[in-house]
């Protein structure tokens, strides 16, 4: 891990504690923008306005969300259960893509993108549960960025299918490894 990057880790979940804080004491309101949420635009470095969505990727978004609430399966990679790369296995197929089936394979495909420049639809890498470990063990894919919070769909393994907000994320920020951008260029659903 670079110095910039433990750094940026170290700052992150700094002020996420600060955020959980005043958020357990009732002093910031999580439904709407606060100087926090303006605090933690700045350390990430994230642009305040949402990027556009093109046609495609908000089908795919759109489909994804239908399988909210599924619960996770090891090894699962249909509407009965997913595990993480299951699931975006399964949503890209039904959009015509062939992708690997592991996370690890899935962080092969795309072009590389800043954390910075996050765009509905890309997909963000993390490690597994050991943290100590460099290699991904578990895929997302962004479906908001808006005044600099990023919100993931995946199925987790304890929750299954649901939606996660990076940026308070005491779990995700450290296991924070890359993220991609795929081509959906021309890509239809299966009927």
């Amino acid at each position: 891990m670079s110095l910039k990057t433990y750094i940026f880790s170290i700052a992150v979940i700094l002020m996420s504690n600060v955020l959980q804080a005043q958020a357990a004491n009732g002093s910031l309101a999580l439904k709407s923008p606060t100087a926090s949420d303006t605090m933690k635009t700045q350390l990430l470095g994230v642009n305040d306005s949402a990027p556009k969505i093109n046609k495609q990727v908000e089908e795919i978004i759109q489909f994804a969300k239908k399988f909210l609430g599924t619960p996770y399966h090891y090894a699962g990679s249909t509407p009965s259960g997913f595990d993480c790369s299951g699931f975006i296995y399964y949503v890209m197929g039904n959009f015509g893509m062939r992708l690997s089936r592991s996370s690890p394979g899935l962080a092969e495909f795309g072009k590389t993108v800043k954390l910075t420049d996050l765009q509905p639809g890309d997909l963000m890498f993390f490690k597994g549960r050991n943290t100590g470990s460099s290699g991904v063990g578990h895929v997302a894919m962004v479906v908001e960025v808006k005044n600099g919070v990023i919100r993931f769909i995946h199925s987790s393994t304890s929750r299954g299918v649901i939606i996660d907000t990076f940026n308070n994320s005491g779990y995700y920020v450290p296991r924070y490894l890359k993220s991609k951008r795929l081509d959906y260029g021309g890509i239809t659903p299966k009927n």
